[in-house]
């Protein structure tokens, strides 16, 4: 009641987020007040203290959340399972859940001191506030921690910085996961995510990929969702893993099961593979001119600009200038340079070309599950049965995360 009725007076809000290396302080109000509200919250932090009543609402609360992720939509554990097989340092949900069941207010208390012992800390400030207060607030919030009564806070050594790592796929194959969902007793829709994986953050390939899913995203719906009518969800978009990019498709059908619908997908590069190598120049250039547009957008607001500067961050990829060098390079961007592009990563049967196809079933296609599982699998198709033995056999990419040896203030 006290913090509330501080909020208010401060004309501030925050939010104190776990995050995949730690957790997150943000908070948004005048910048007169920011200060005192942040110092208010790192002191909660470095001295908190759990109470009983409370870990017992949370903790039941935290379990509810886990135990109900198993009736997600189909494309929604699509999504999960693709994480958990590209992102080193992923867990999955069951065992997440048996963890917490297994936890007393106890072990939170035990866990604290260790939490803090080492720290490393990344900082955005925006708004009215000059550099020299942005450091003097980092340094009393370094002063809070270090200086804790329940910790020996020191700075994380470099050695111990954690890293964001993603397997790298094998070029010429199409790795496949089949599932069944899991509540697929109670649900019809199937579900495909194909995931084609490019190359790590490089600003000429960036713009190649963002001009190529400009160009696409329509005729995919379009074919998938309006002729085809595989179903309400039928997308196409770009993806972005700690750095490491590609294209998806994503789509969720009654109507046909997931290998079919990896199938449908393949057709359609097919016909847009002709589409692109036939664009006119005035088509092409009217693309490019429109992605540009996207990219001179004024940030509607602060927390818009903010999002994006602390995207770098918190990826580690620090190029603050993006926007104005990708803009550059569209302009000097040629047709042929994008039909090679998608010749060599995304075209069906490209040497270059890395694919990943998570497949969840629902019960109108079971038969279609158990079929996938006997079969032998078509040509250059690689099956995975077991995701982690999957991730601990495949090379990663670098990190741009891992310390401090990129920053720049």
């Amino acid at each position: 009641m006290i913090m509330l009725m501080m909020l208010k007076l401060l004309a501030c809000i925050y939010a104190v987020v776990p995050n995949d290396t730690g957790f997150q302080v943000t908070m948004v109000g005048y910048n007169d007040k920011m200060t005192t509200l942040l110092e208010t919250v790192i002191g909660k932090i470095a001295d908190f203290e759990v109470k009983v009543d409370r870990f017992s609402v949370i903790k039941e609360t935290m379990a509810k959340g886990y135990e109900n992720f198993k009736f997600q939509q189909p494309y929604q554990q699509a999504m999960y399972y693709c994480r958990l097989i590209l992102e080193e340092q992923t867990w999955p949900w069951d065992e997440e859940l048996a963890a917490l069941s297994n936890l007393e207010a106890s072990d939170l208390v035990n866990f604290l001191p260790h939490m803090l012992a080492k720290t490393f800390i990344e900082c955005y400030f925006a708004g009215n506030i000059e550099p020299s207060e942005a450091k003097s607030v980092v340094q009393r919030i370094e002063g809070t921690l270090f200086n804790s009564s329940i910790s020996v806070c020191k700075s994380l050594a470099p050695s111990q910085h954690l890293t964001k790592r993603v397997v790298k796929l094998e070029r010429g194959l199409k790795y496949y996961y089949p599932a069944m969902c899991l509540n697929h007793q109670d649900e019809k829709n199937s579900s495909l995510l194909q995931y084609i994986q490019i190359h790590q953050d490089d600003l000429k390939q960036n713009v190649l990929l963002q001009l190529l899913a400009l160009v696409a995203k329509q005729p995919a719906f379009h074919q998938l969702r309006s002729v085809e009518q595989l179903g309400y969800i039928a997308l196409l978009r770009q993806r972005n893993d700690s750095g490491v990019r590609g294209l998806q498709f994503i789509i969720q059908s009654t109507a046909k099961d997931p290998f079919n619908l990896d199938a449908r997908v393949e057709a359609f590069l097919k016909m847009f593979e002709v589409t692109l190598h036939q664009m006119p120049d005035a088509e092409f250039k009217s693309n490019v001119n429109a992605l540009i547009d996207m990219k001179l957008e004024k940030y509607k607001n602060i927390r818009e600009e903010s999002a994006f500067f602390w995207g770098e961050i918190s990826e580690g990829t620090l190029k603050f200038d993006r926007k104005e060098a990708e803009v550059a390079a569209l302009r000097e961007l040629k047709k042929e340079e994008l039909i090679e592009f998608f010749d060599n990563h995304v075209k069906v049967g490209a040497s270059e070309k890395k694919i990943l196809s998570i497949q969840v079933y629902g019960c109108l296609h079971s038969s279609d599950y158990e079929k996938i599982l006997h079969d032998a699998p078509p040509p250059h198709w690689h099956g995975i049965t077991d995701i982690f033995s999957f991730r601990r056999s495949r090379p990663l990419y670098g990190s741009f995360k891992g310390g401090a040896g990129q920053m720049k203030l």
